[in-house]
């Protein structure tokens, strides 16, 4: 093997070790805070048993310094008042710098720590900030996308591509006017029940479900006015808010992602829409049973804004 490519394959596994570092450096500073922490703390204690000592000898010092201080014994050395003072000071300050020296390690471990703790925090929030960014780009990208289909192609042709609707022929029996019944083969809309985004499926498994179509549409009707009513009362709503009104789960994204009531905010509509349709959604039994595709107009990541 020639020294150019053994430098070259060494140059890249030292790269993917550097990408990997930097992409884990956040939990790394972390874990090292923490450590850097029970360790500085486990230093101070050691240190605090060694504290006895440098007490009882400066309490030796300043005694002698009070037991020489103005006596009449021509034997001892006697201290003026300006003399006890000024070794009084000088013994208080060598014991601030031994207990200094003492806790100086520790202490210095322990700010340590605290700024790589710190510095985690500021490299998330600069991630998280960079994801927000490219969130409201690719978001603002597909309204666009999505607001050019409806234009050119009509409202219908957007449902179908968004919910991935085909026409499936179905074999259904049906009684006529003599009382027979017969089977009769007819087209219906299907759709995808894994479409993407915050599309939801409003189906039998929904605890708000009624088999009287009317009382289904009136209570997403009832729902949405709702939820516009608390996005101007509150002034923000998350999807999570609205999930949870219709009787779906919430999710992780549901908690970032919803509403701004604000007449200055130049991406928001203001306002809460379902936008519906009736759908047929394969079942288990391998035949189609009635829902309610319910996407939503969210503005987008909303978490800065709340805060």
């Amino acid at each position: 093997m020639k020294a150019n490519e053994i430098m070259s394959k060494a140059s890249g596994a030292l790269n993917k070790i550097g990408f990997g570092l930097k992409k884990r450096s956040p939990e790394i500073l972390v874990a090292a805070g923490v450590v850097g922490t029970v360790v500085s703390a486990v230093m101070a204690c050691k240190a605090t048993t060694k504290i006895g000592t440098i007490l009882d000898e400066t309490k030796e010092q300043l005694d002698q310094i009070h037991e020489y201080t103005g006596t009449p014994d021509a034997e001892k050395k006697q201290y003026s008042v300006e003399d006890s003072k000024r070794d009084t000071a000088i013994v208080y300050a060598q014991a601030g710098v031994k207990l200094a020296k003492l806790y100086a390690p520790s202490v210095g471990l322990g700010i340590l720590s605290i700024s790589s703790i710190l510095a985690s925090n500021n490299i998330l929030r600069k991630r998280n900030a960079a994801l927000a960014t490219a969130y409201a780009v690719v978001d603002r990208g597909f309204k666009e996308y999505r607001d050019r289909v409806v234009e050119r192609f009509g409202k219908e042709v957007d449902h179908q591509l968004r919910y991935n609707i085909k026409a499936t022929e179905v074999e259904e029996t049906i009684t006529d006017e003599k009382g027979k019944e017969k089977k009769v083969k007819k087209n219906v809309e299907v759709a995808d029940p894994n479409a993407s985004g915050y599309v939801k499926y409003f189906t039998r498994s929904n605890p708000y479900w009624e088999d009287d179509s009317s009382y289904v549409e009136m209570f997403l009707r009832a729902q949405q006015n709702y939820a516009n009513d608390k996005l101007k009362a509150d002034k923000h709503l998350t999807l999570n808010a609205v999930y949870d009104m219709l009787g779906f789960k919430e999710n992780k994204a549901g908690m970032v992602v919803g509403w701004i009531y604000d007449l200055d905010h130049p991406n928001g509509d203001n306002y809460v829409e379902f936008d519906v349709k009736k759908v047929l959604l394969p079942n288990e039994q391998g035949g189609y049973e009635e829902a309610y595709a319910i996407d939503f107009n969210v503005d987008g990541n909303i978490y800065n804004e709340m805060i």
